[in-house]
């Protein structure tokens, strides 16, 4: 059973930068997709980049170009680097691990998920 952990989220002004961090396992570095997601209040969950076992990666259209996914097999944690912050990012924020090749939300693994709060 894969456990995925998430830190560093909290507050930041626009414009701003942070980063967030997943703790996972070396199974899942080596043999899975992995990404974020994230949910604001009112609105759907929303997909913003996922990296693959081979370092394959892609972004969402809202966050190309600010966001940078990245992952560390040496210490088992895949990385999210959000810069120029919006107000549009205040969310909650979920690693998530494909299960059994299915990376939609509903199937997902997920983490407990950490808050950005932009301001």
């Amino acid at each position: 059973h894969v456990q995925l952990v998430e830190s560093g989220g909290g507050s930041a002004q626009a414009g701003g930068s942070l980063r967030l961090s997943c703790a996972t396992s070396t199974y899942a570095l080596t043999s899975a997709c992995l990404g974020w997601f994230r949910q604001a209040p009112g609105k759907e969950h929303e997909e913003v980049a996922r990296i693959s076992h081979d370092d394959a990666f892609s972004y969402s259209d809202s966050v190309k170009g600010r966001f940078t996914i990245s992952q560390d097999k040496a210490t088992d944690t895949v990385y999210l680097q959000l810069s120029s912050l919006t107000t549009e990012d205040t969310a909650i924020y979920y690693c998530a691990k494909d299960r059994g090749g299915d990376m939609n939300y509903g199937a997902a693994v997920k983490g407990q998920g950490t808050q950005v709060t932009v301001s």
